[in-house]
């Protein structure tokens, strides 16, 4: 079990270093709190099994190609490639906007999908295999409000403090009356989002449809056009995987 840990924490400090060549054993040790020799065999395992790569000129290490096979599994797994992404494409051609599908892993929400917009420069970039907690972003809450009280009360009690539990339940009421949630500055200052959850056949929440969009001259008709759209791809989604929406 202690090795599964340290591995897993091995790829999680891999991931946050995608955009760069790799990182030393030196510099991995340090941020995983482990010694050279421990690091070094932690390594060797993971390389073995295509979890790690090493470049050999400049000696570091990155994540390797099996993330991104399982990854494509589980695509797979949700209808992604035939029911989802399609729809999700046609969103973004009508909005003309950054639009996003997340997932809810535990207390987070995981950003499985972001498709950009072409036709505008302007964007609201969100890494994909970003994790956000449950209780931040339109994308999120529209989770929430979707799930069991009895659920969506387990999870905000491992984040929020009861003194704000009353606020975010008549948010969460208030998204579920409306049938989408709003977010505007929560998360990077100057962007709003608007967003839908996603249901299956079980009327389970497997996920949210949500766009991301800059604040600036935004007007009353634009934001309703915007939440209008995203309601819809929402209701396409769900009633492809089987929900009665």
């Amino acid at each position: 079990m202690q090795s599964i840990n340290r591995a897993m924490t091995i790829a999680k400090v891999l991931a946050a270093h995608t955009n760069e060549k790799g990182l030393a054993i030196s510099d991995l040790a340090k941020q995983c709190e482990l010694p050279l020799s421990t690091m070094h065999r932690l390594l060797q395992a993971m390389i073995k099994q295509g979890m790690v790569e090493q470049d050999e000129e400049v000696k570091t290490y990155r994540l390797g190609l099996i993330w991104l096979e399982y990854g494509l599994q589980v695509y797979d797994t949700m209808d992604y490639v035939s029911k989802i992404r399609p729809e999700l494409e046609k969103l973004m051609r009508e909005v003309e906007e950054s639009v996003y599908l997340s997932k809810p892993v535990g207390l987070e929400a995981l950003v499985v999908e972001r498709i950009d917009s072409e036709n505008n420069p302007i964007r609201i970039v969100d890494q994909l295999g970003l994790r956000i907690p449950m209780h931040i972003g339109a994308a999120n809450k529209a989770m929430l409000a979707a799930m069991p009280s009895a659920k969506a009360d387990i999870i905000l009690s491992q984040l929020i403090t009861p003194e704000n539990k009353g606020e975010m339940t008549e948010t969460l009421r208030q998204i579920q009356k409306q049938g989408y949630a709003t977010s505007h500055s929560e998360q990077t200052e100057g962007t709003s989002s608007v967003a839908v959850a996603v249901l299956d056949g079980f009327g389970e929440v497997i996920g949210s449809v949500s766009i991301g969009f800059v604040s600036f001259n935004l007007t009353e008709s634009r934001m309703e056009f915007l939440i209008e759209k995203v309601k819809a791809t929402g209701r396409k989604i769900s009633e492809k995987l089987g929900s009665i929406y």
